[in-house]
């Protein structure tokens, strides 16, 4: 059986926060502001997960008032969320994601990205797609604020027999 989920992370930019994506700095005056690390590209791809293994969402099992979480670096949750949903039978097949914001142009880091992801959830490079978009200057991402980032994620059974 496949499945498929969508995630969705949003957070502020502010000065003085380390810019990481999938576990690669990016150099930038500002980072997001999160009880992690901030990495909404990570964050999304997690959530999806998350929804296509039909185990709920980010909040469900990682709280933003819980100190076990503060700072996690986004490959490790990755790597959590990788374990939990293979408990219930599902493991990530494929990922499509989008990251939105104005600055900096992240088009260079893009394999680096692709590959952290792909790293932190047991896949190949190539299953792993990663768009680096802008908000043409609209609501808070836009003005360059925030960022903001989107992921489908396909999962399938253990269960090889079961999925052919």
């Amino acid at each position: 059986m496949v499945r498929v989920g969508l995630g969705f992370d949003i957070h502020p930019l502010v000065p003085g926060r380390p810019f990481r994506l999938a576990g690669i700095r990016i150099e930038y005056e500002r980072g997001p502001l999160g009880h992690s690390d901030g990495d909404a590209l990570s964050h999304a791809v997690g959530d999806a997960i998350l929804g296509a293994g039909g185990c709920g969402d980010l909040g469900d099992w990682f709280p933003d008032n819980d100190p076990r979480w503060r700072g996690l670096p986004g490959p490790d949750l990755l790597g959590l969320i990788r374990d939990l949903v293979a408990e219930k039978g599902f493991r990530p097949i494929q990922v499509d994601s989008i990251l939105v914001m104005e600055k900096p142009r992240l088009a260079p880091f893009r394999e680096a990205v692709r590959g952290g992801l792909a790293g932190a959830l047991g896949l190949e490079t190539a299953a792993v797609n990663v768009k680096f978009r802008t908000a043409e200057g609209f609501g808070p991402v836009g003005q360059g604020e925030a960022l903001a980032a989107y992921a489908v994620v396909l999962v399938t059974d253990n269960d090889k027999e079961k999925t052919g």
